[in-house]
């Protein structure tokens, strides 16, 4: 069998006031599943939870990511977070903080014979 890739989703999520790297993480998730219905899992003949979820989550600051509270808004699969450096902090312009942006991007792959 071969990881196979078969969906890419991406997604944006903010966190404006609290600069909550986790909450701007769970916001860009959430913005890349909530704007399709994703049914390739039965369209191959695969159960949901055979689905590899593979995301990855760009901040600034990727320590301050707590992907444990990320992998609860996954319905079903197999989800892998990883967290590295990109998104934004846009300074406020009165200097009392930055509004946090994270990146998502969630690839939907099986385990599948190659012909």
């Amino acid at each position: 069998m071969a990881k196979t890739r078969i969906l890419n989703e991406f997604g944006m999520g903010t966190s404006l006031r609290r600069t909550d790297y986790t909450q701007a993480a769970l916001r860009a998730i959430k913005n890349a599943l909530w704007h399709n219905s994703v049914s390739v899992a039965p369209a191959f003949g695969f159960p949901k939870e055979a689905m590899l979820i593979d995301v990855e989550i760009g901040v600034q600051q990727p320590d301050k990511v707590d992907t444990s509270k990320l992998l609860d808004v996954f319905p079903y699969g197999q989800p892998k977070i990883n967290v590295v450096k990109g998104g934004l902090d846009v300074p406020k312009p009165d200097g009392s903080g930055v509004t946090v942006i994270a990146n998502a991007a969630i690839c939907v792959s099986f385990d599948m014979e190659v012909a």
